[in-house]
């Protein structure tokens, strides 16, 4: 009987009951059956006024559809609030850093591959599909589990350990010519709407989905007060986008939304936005309280850069279809961070101008000017300061042109009605606004005529490159739970071959030997069979895999081993055979791995 080892995998956690990102993840699976329910009965009234000629019959059930079509709008409505509820997935640690924008996991159906599984057992490989009931057991607990993973690395642990026991699981069960009845239905995860498909390609596509969704959350949930967490975060985002990519690359024709290339490259430039975010952050939070003028030229172009890395993100969430389908408060929040640090560069190279005494100013003169686009042109013609006057004005005009920024923010986050109740980003943007108001007071009342001046553009540079950490599938390693049904590269869900045979040899007195010859490695095969021989008459073939030797299996056993046994067996030898419908098995080179030799 097939013995499976104790498992180690980490167990999912019903996580929907025990916090708040649990109550948010069963309401959205909720939302996705009403939603699911709502599209059948569209799609049935739609039909039915297309089969009917009845003309009464057709208006009652278009003001049937219309009351449908009113529910899943309202549906739709609810399930983008709930994926705009971003301060859920925040950590609770800080409440004074601007809130990140993580994604809510893809919901799944539960799947009973019990009877599909046994009978192509039965069939298929021509065993006692009993044996590996306990193989189907972890298979199922361990999709169970990984519908409610833990929001932390056993759960990201938990998710990749069942991807790649999909490799074994889609090459030992599901044959490209025909169907197991094994469907696999998901939800998408910003419109509820659910697909379904045959193939296990779907699956794996949407456990890497909620891989990188996954990661999304952990990086939200990090604390941003410290540098290490900050690493954490940066980390966590960087797998994130890297996962989207591997996604979008790999996985074509998706049919649902949240799974398409415009959706997936969105995802890509958010998540590396997010990710370079955190690296300011942590620029800002190691440089506190000792700022040089380099240093906060270099935080005034490293800000620039991130306001025009969430400008692209906002280009892609605003194209169509993109921003048909994401939540309008993501729309927004991206827009308040693209203005937002844009204040951030004016501010930090304000406060690298206001507080640098004029000789430090003018041995930095070349800093100062790479930190202006070189296009920029001012109404004062101050793009470096000639003596101290001229340091104040232009100060103070890039603290303007930040209190400007700001007041945009607020702006943004008013006119969002998801926006307005966020406290986080409040207390973000209200922070912000007070102390750059605050050191645009204490400066010096300036001529009238400098008020005007507006400041130039600032250079969007960075000095550090962001690289996408693309799934690692060799850090965890499985075990094949289905080991028992022979190699993979022979005993798989497309290879054909005969129901097993047995073979008795008896040699009786006679001294010769068996009369064939072995050669390759798990499983052995038949290399050839001397004419008139007792392998002949008993009907060995060549070509046949040597599949058992009396009681035990030797489909994994190697050239020696079988040969010993053979061996071993003396006058009476007991084979059990099956013979390959594909003849190719006989030219693969994997079967010349040790040369022939002749059974005693």
């Amino acid at each position: 009987m097939l013995v499976l080892s104790e498992m180690t995998l980490p167990q999912g956690s019903d996580l929907r009951v025990a916090t708040c990102r649990g109550k948010l993840q069963n309401r959205r699976s909720i939302l996705n059956q009403e939603i699911n329910k709502e599209l059948r009965l569209r799609a049935g009234a739609e039909n039915l006024i297309k089969a009917t000629n009845n003309r009464k019959l057709r208006e009652t059930v278009a003001i049937e559809l219309s009351f449908v079509n009113s529910n899943l709008q309202l549906l739709k409505e609810q399930l983008a609030e709930l994926n705009s509820s971003v301060e859920l997935y925040q950590s609770d640690s800080t409440d004074s850093v601007m809130p990140m924008i993580p994604l809510g996991l893809k919901e799944t159906k539960e799947i009973d591959f019990q009877d599909p599984f046994k009978d192509f057992i039965l069939e298929h490989y021509s065993e006692n599909s009993d044996l590996y009931q306990e193989a189907i057991n972890e298979f199922m607990c361990t999709r169970q589990a990984m519908r409610t993973p833990l929001r932390d690395a056993s759960g990201i642990a938990l998710l990749f350990r069942y991807y790649n026991q999909l490799y074994f699981v889609e090459r030992r069960f599901f044959p490209p010519d025909r169907s197991l009845g094994i469907y696999f239905e998901w939800y998408d995860s910003l419109t509820g709407a659910p697909s379904c498909q045959r193939t296990v390609a779907f699956e794996k596509a949407c456990v890497l989905f909620n891989i990188a969704a996954l990661y999304t959350q952990i990086g939200a949930k990090q604390d941003r007060s410290t540098t290490k967490g900050l690493d954490a975060a940066i980390d966590s985002f960087l797998r994130s986008a890297g996962t989207f990519w591997y996604i979008h690359e790999n996985f074509m024709n998706a049919p649902s939304m949240d799974l398409g290339p415009e959706m997936l490259e969105m995802f890509v430039q958010l998540m590396l936005a997010q990710a370079r975010e955190c690296l300011l952050e942590k620029l800002q939070l190691q440089s506190e309280g000792n700022r040089s003028l380099d240093i906060c030229l270099d935080l005034a172009k490293e800000a620039a850069y991130l306001s025009e890395c969430y400008g692209q993100v906002n280009q892609l969430i605003t194209n169509d279809p993109v921003k048909d389908y994401v939540p309008c408060s993501w729309t927004s929040l991206v827009q308040v961070k693209k203005e937002f640090y844009m204040g951030k560069a004016h501010y930090h190279l304000a406060s690298g101008i206001n507080r640098s005494k004029f000789s430090v100013l003018s041995s930095n003169k070349e800093n100062v000017l790479d930190a202006y686009k070189k296009s920029a042109v001012t109404q004062g013609d101050i793009k470096y300061p000639k003596d101290q006057s001229e340091q104040k004005t232009l100060g103070k005009a890039h603290l303007r042109e930040a209190l400007v920024l700001y007041e945009e923010c607020q702006r943004l986050k008013r006119m969002s009605r998801e926006l307005k109740g966020k406290q986080a980003l409040a207390a973000v943007l209200r922070n912000s606004y007070k102390v750059t108001l605050q050191e645009y007071n204490s400066s010096e009342a300036e001529d009238e005529f400098y008020d005007l001046v507006e400041p130039p553009d600032i250079q969007a540079d960075t000095k550090f490159q962001l690289q996408l950490t693309p799934p690692d599938f060799t850090q965890y390693r499985i075990t094949d739970w289905f080991r028992g049904l022979g190699p993979i590269a022979i005993f798989s869900a497309k290879r054909h071959w005969t129901a097993p045979r047995v073979v008795q040899l008896n040699k009786g007195r006679a001294k010769e030997g068996f009369g064939f010859a072995v050669r390759g490695d798990a499983p052995v095969i038949i290399a050839s069979v001397e004419h008139n021989s007792l392998a002949e008459f008993g009907g060995v073939k060549e070509g046949d895999f040597i599949v058992g030797i009396g009681d035990r299996d030797v489909k994994w056993s190697s050239h020696d081993e079988v040969v010993s046994l053979i061996k071993a067996s003396k006058d009476n030898l007991h084979l059990k055979l099956v013979t390959p419908m594909d003849r190719n098995y006989l030219k693969a080179d994997h079967l010349h791995k040790k040369s022939s030799g002749k059974t005693a």
